[in-house]
């Protein structure tokens, strides 16, 4: 049995429009398109757009579901990789949802709460980033990891608030400008990144070299994707874009080209 788009949108409770995006980019392909351009879709293209929308749930990007399903890489690993990774963040939320439900009974007067265990989890956080950087980069991201610690050794409560709010605002900003469809190598992205750039250097004195291999954290590491992506689940991957393009452009780092 065919159905038409409008249907299969109802019935998966998405927009035709994303529809139409998948098919654009070769992801869900309708089983015949009519002379009229009207999308028909049978149950093999059901099947597949449930796994999509799995996968999806799961926090996977387009191009990673296509590889999967299309057999560049296996789906059963795949999914694998993301339980580990959602296990990681659900370990991260449970430390953070700890810290928070002791701030709710210190400030409800349930019991006390000091100062310093306010940021227990926020201490954590950074140590593994910490660790995650020394990994990546050795002793020279050590050093700088110790400076920024320097930079907010006396932060107060709302100090940390505040910082979390202007990020939550550019965050925005930049999710907006993507969502217009904006290019991270734009004009109007890199003047965007410039505040983020300068935001880094508040606490952490990177380096054009160092400010481009912070896109790879922003991918990869769970907890730095993690903060990009509370405001916007598809920010992540430009924001990475934009961070090498103001490191190539405003920053003048010099990229080797390919070989050959």
């Amino acid at each position: 049995m065919e159905y038409p788009i409008s249907r299969v949108a109802r019935m998966a409770g998405v927009s035709s429009r994303t529809l139409r995006h998948y098919h654009d980019i070769g992801l869900l392909v309708p089983s015949r398109v009519s002379a009229n351009g009207y999308r028909w879709y049978e149950r093999r293209e059901l099947l597949r757009l449930q796994r999509i929308m799995l996968l999806r749930e799961l926090g996977m990007a387009l191009s990673d579901i296509a590889a999967a399903l299309d057999g560049d890489a296996s789906e059963l690993t795949a999914l694998r990789e993301h339980r580990e990774q959602l296990a990681t963040e659900h370990d991260r939320l449970s430390r953070v949802l700890d810290t928070v439900d002791r701030t709710i009974a210190s400030l409800s007067g349930e019991r006390a709460l000091r100062d310093e265990d306010f940021f227990t989890g926020l201490a954590e956080a950074k140590d593994r980033l910490g660790q995650d950087l020394r990994v990546r980069y050795g002793q020279a991201a050590e050093s700088h990891m110790a400076a920024a610690k320097q930079v907010t050794r006396h932060w107060t409560r709302a100090d940390y608030e505040d910082a979390a709010e202007q990020g939550d605002r550019l965050y925005t900003c930049m999710s907006k400008a993507r969502r217009r469809g904006v290019a991270p190598d734009s004009p109007e992205a890199l003047e965007l990144t410039a505040e983020h750039y300068q935001g880094v250097r508040a606490l952490w004195p990177a380096d054009a070299t160092a400010y481009y291999a912070l896109a790879d954290l922003i991918i990869d590491n769970p907890e730095q994707r993690a903060i990009v992506a509370t405001v916007d689940p598809d920010l992540p991957p430009w924001l990475a874009e934009a961070v090498r393009a103001y490191a190539i452009q405003c920053l003048g780092l010099e990229r080797a080209g390919p070989a050959g």
